[in-house]
């Protein structure tokens, strides 16, 4: 799919989650970027600002903020900025997710709760938490995107608690798309096949699902963060403006098959 740059050229959005350039939140970013898009772009921490802000400059990030959603009132911080520099927001990139490893890599039904906790909060909470500081910023609609996985719908093996709490974001980004709806704000999730992120690294035997995914999918081959990118872009323009609450899969068709 190549989306044609004028239909989001000038459009402003928030992404979050870049941690270097294999992230599917730069994928998304330098689409967008190349499309005509003004991006903010947030880094977590001191540590990754250095990985980050590169980046961003080189994307012509307007904006580029630190966002560690477990710290109080730095969300907040974020959008007062956009705020006084933009005054509007035409759409968010919501691309992060965090599960302690003891967790991720032990039994469902062993899972601690201070690790379900966290894991909810950063990768599901956080998409509510942003989608309410954007929603005054949306004053003429706009989009809300964030990353699931297969893992959500069906048991994957090594993708262990992590299944759970992807279900439960798409669940959200539903019932979102309901309440947001009547103002012009679309919600969905990209739902991309394994991509060697930085993320994916932490879960047990990766490589295994890597050759699944190539030897499965019709078209018999891995998606790339350029292809979520594209995706996104066409969702937050103005051609998917009848399109909304759908948990879209990114991944050659891996999906269909049984």
């Amino acid at each position: 799919m190549d989306v044609s740059g004028n239909i989001i050229a000038g459009k402003r959005g928030l992404v979050v989650g870049i941690a270097n350039d294999q992230s599917i939140a730069y994928g998304c970013a330098s689409v967008l970027r190349e499309l005509g898009a003004e991006l903010a772009v947030t880094y977590l921490n001191e540590k990754a600002e250095k990985y980050v802000r590169p980046l961003a400059e080189g994307l012509g990030a307007q904006l580029i903020l630190p966002l560690n959603v477990e710290e109080p009132g730095q969300m907040a911080q974020v959008f007062e900025q956009i705020h006084r520099d933009w005054g509007q927001l035409d759409f968010v990139v919501h691309s992060i997710a965090f599960c302690p490893m003891e967790d991720l890599h032990g039994r469902v039904v062993d899972c601690s709760l201070p690790g379900f906790q966290q894991a909810m909060r950063v990768s599901c909470y956080s998409f509510l938490e942003l989608a309410r500081h954007a929603e005054p910023l949306m004053t003429h609609g706009g989009t809300l995107l964030t990353m699931s996985y297969y893992g959500s719908d069906k048991v994957v093996e090594n993708y262990n608690i992590m299944g759970p709490v992807k279900a439960a974001l798409e669940s959200v980004s539903r019932y979102m798309a309901h309440e947001l709806g009547p103002k012009g704000i679309r919600v969905h999730a990209l739902s991309p096949g394994p991509l060697k992120t930085r993320a994916a690294s932490g879960i047990a035997h990766f490589d295994s699902l890597i050759n699944e995914a190539i030897a499965r999918a019709p078209q018999s081959r891995l998606v790339d963060i350029e292809d979520v990118g594209q995706v996104a872009a066409f969702l937050i323009s103005d051609a998917a403006r009848a399109l909304t609450g759908a948990t879209i899969y990114v991944d050659g068709g891996f999906n269909i098959m049984a």
